[in-house]
């Protein structure tokens, strides 16, 4: 099984959780193949999780180089499933899902259609369609607009990437900065979206491609980063977040997994903040937890039965770690030069 995102930093992409989880099934038997953007991508040296690394083109150099990359992976150690995680490759493996199907790889991915109308700049159309609480949003493509932009969206606000990023805001001339700067980091188009304050809880599911949920586990942050990032968090019972997890699989039919972000105000409103369209970095809980989601899409790709995803343990906590991998040089420079390793290469 091929898996993406190792850029295990503060900031972390949610590759090792997804081997992680993938590991802890007792039906896994096989070999975990890391696929990677740069050879310092900490997840790449995790010995007890990766077997195989490989690296690949970034998307920006386009579909055909993935699937040449992914054709010599498969020809070298051959592959049965790949899970890609992050937002930016995904219109690149959906494009090239059925492609990778006739290769014998499998993929459990949403479609084209279902990935561009979650998208933070489509967001409140959505909302509209389905009736989801998001709170007040604009596209704002000058910035310029930004002098204005509080007779519909009131300050303090959060200026946001297409795909990642979020500054907050509380004027407009600190708004404009930070306009510049997600432009400058993530491109058009950029998102304007009110500040709603409260408690965060975030929910990840799996939809079944068919307007049903898989399954799904909430998780309140108790410890955040200086990135607002969680750190810590536990899985909560919560019906309401659950019930939007439903709602929004119902509404777009959403195939594969996805995580909602919502803020749960101080009356006890929730608000949907966004939707993103793959795992996220601590989806590991969702195993810890007794419902191991990345083992269910691994199923789901492969066609094969899934395990009992009917609940999870309430109070089940994630405590994230910093730690130092150790690895030799020879296995970096396998990685930077030739663009592969193998644990098969490592001196008993």
């Amino acid at each position: 099984m091929a898996v993406t995102g190792l850029n295990a930093t503060d900031n972390p992409g949610p590759g090792v959780g997804v081997v992680r989880a993938l590991r802890a099934s007792p039906e896994f038997d096989g070999r975990i193949v890391a696929l990677a953007y740069d050879a310092l991508e900490p997840g790449l040296y995790a010995r007890d999780l990766v077997d195989d690394a490989y690296l690949v083109p970034y998307p920006s150099q386009g579909t055909e180089a993935l699937l040449a990359r992914l054709e010599h992976v498969h020809a070298t150690v051959g592959l049965d499933v790949v899970i890609p995680t992050l937002d930016a490759e995904l219109p690149a493996f959906i494009a090239l899902q059925d492609r990778l199907a006739a290769l014998g790889i499998a993929t459990f991915l949403p479609t084209a259609a279902q990935l561009e109308v979650r998208s933070k700049a489509r967001l409140v159309a959505l909302a509209a369609q389905g009736g989801l609480p998001v709170p007040a949003s604009r596209v704002v493509n000058d910035p310029a607009e930004l002098y204005a932009i509080h007779q519909h969206v009131p300050y303090p606000l959060w200026v946001k990437g297409a795909y990642y990023g979020a500054e907050r805001a509380w004027t407009p001339d600190e708004a404009v900065t930070a306009w510049h700067k997600v432009v400058a980091t993530w491109g058009l188009p950029v998102i304007v979206q009110a500040h709603v304050e409260g408690e965060e809880i975030d929910v990840n599911a799996v939809g079944d491609g068919r307007g049903g949920l898989v399954g799904a586990v909430p998780m309140a942050k108790t410890l955040l980063t200086d990135k607002g990032k969680g750190w810590a968090g536990i899985a909560i019972q919560d019906r309401q977040a659950l019930a939007l997890a439903a709602r929004f699989a119902e509404v777009t039919r959403w195939r594969g997994p996805f995580e909602l972000e919502l803020v749960r105000d101080r009356s006890g409103g929730y608000h949907l903040l966004e939707v993103n369209p793959r795992f996220p970095a601590w989806c590991f809980l969702t195993a810890g937890a007794g419902m191991n989601l990345p083992w269910a899409v691994a199923c789901l790709a492969r066609g094969a039965p899934l395990p009992d995803l009917s609940t999870y343990t309430v109070g089940t906590m994630f405590v994230r770690i910093a730690l130092d991998q150790i690895t030799t040089l020879d296995t970096f420079r396998a990685l930077a030069t030739e663009g592969e390793w193998h644990t098969t290469q490592e001196t008993p």
